[in-house]
């Protein structure tokens, strides 16, 4: 496949309601998308970094500079999917922006090819089960009006964003409005240390399916001394960067279970190593989620469809975050399930006037 060259493309999401975590809170999701144009086909990628480097290191204008200036340029005229990792290894870093630019490649060449992102990626399901990311509210009923909303729509898990001082007392609440039955789980996003290992363990008593990233990205060995204090199960999200740490984590008992994100470990092809990692060694998966737009959602479907995704992910419909999607809205089913997409690529592509609405820049690229 001959790349004739990407536009990198900056829009602008209003999401339906704020979207608090302990790094911030967030109104607008400014998202930077690329598309690949080669001999056969035109591709999408969706970088997940933010505006500001909070969730992690990597943000939109830097991903935008490395891409323009370092990786883009990198990759040469004749290239496939899986070629992409290898071109820009000698590059640190920057997984967010390789993973967008391998996404928007391997999208490219599987529309030529007519072969689903699913297929290529070895899923097995159809429909995968939706759980949905609630923020820190305000307050506690206005919490658990969100979460019996959430319910009402039919998703399958909730996730409760914590941070010291907004932690047992909602759990709490929400475990004893909505019941013991309920699939409940809580993310921390780094805010924590070792020093509240006591405290987390108050949250034992509720029954979570996990904590998620309670403590530092880089503090493995105070994960694994967490995990021996609290009976809940930890699951790491900002730690795993790779297979490769994947495996450390495991290795070293400082999870239980993992999260990817295939924009936070450089690509849905290194995700689908992440996951291999984990079957093997018994470790259940589940798919994060980073706000995506129906382009990044779409995959994310398809990657959460493979064996070892045991877990309800953070891959709620379109509407949990926007009033209106890019693509054809990803919609909730009856039974809480998104369907997997089946056609060429990511199955989906931007509708034009609403990409159109959204649109702050453009820039192309020629390789």
């Amino acid at each position: 496949m001959r790349l004739t060259g990407v536009e990198l493309r900056r829009i602008a999401m209003p999401l339906v309601a704020p979207f608090r975590t302990s790094f911030g809170t967030e109104t607008t999701r400014e998202v930077l998308l690329l598309r690949a144009v080669t001999d056969e086909a035109e591709g999408w990628g969706e970088c997940v970094a933010m505006t500001d480097p909070l969730y992690s290191s990597e943000y939109v204008d830097a991903a935008a500079d490395v891409l323009r200036r370092f990786l883009i340029p990198a990759l040469g005229a004749d290239l496939t999917g899986v070629s992409v990792a290898p071109a820009l290894a000698r590059f640190k870093g920057h997984r967010m922006a390789k993973a967008a630019l391998e996404m928007a490649v391997l999208d490219a060449e599987l529309r030529a090819a007519g072969r689903s992102f699913a297929r290529e990626l070895g899923a097995v399901h159809e429909s995968v089960p939706c759980g949905v990311s609630v923020g820190i509210m305000d307050s506690i009923p206005e919490l658990l009006e969100a979460v019996g909303g959430y319910l009402a729509e039919g998703y399958l898990r909730i996730k409760l964003k914590i941070e010291p001082g907004w932690d047992v007392a909602p759990v709490r609440a929400v475990r004893e409005s909505f019941g013991d039955e309920m699939l409940l789980q809580v993310d921390a996003n780094t805010a924590y240390t070792t020093a509240d290992a006591r405290h987390l363990a108050k949250l034992d008593p509720f029954d979570l399916l996990l904590i998620e990233q309670p403590l530092d990205e880089e503090d493995i060995l105070g994960h694994a001394a967490l995990a021996r204090v609290v009976r809940t199960p930890i699951c790491l999200d900002e730690s795993i960067t790779s297979a490769r740490a994947a495996a450390d984590a495991i290795r070293l008992n400082a999870c239980e279970i993992v999260n990817i994100k295939p924009g936070r470990v450089g690509g849905y092809l290194e995700a689908r190593r992440i996951h291999d990692v984990c079957v093997a060694h018994g470790v259940p998966v589940w798919c994060g989620g980073m706000l995506e737009t129906g382009l990044g959602r779409a995959a994310n479907v398809a990657l959460a469809a493979l064996p070892g995704f045991t877990l309800p992910g953070d891959t709620s419909g379109s509407a949990r975050y926007y009033k209106t999607d890019i693509t054809e809205p990803f919609v909730l089913e009856d039974d809480g399930h998104l369907t997997v997409p089946t056609g060429p690529g990511l199955g989906v592509t931007p509708l034009p006037d609403e990409l159109s609405a959204v649109t702050l820049s453009t820039e192309w690229i020629t390789v």
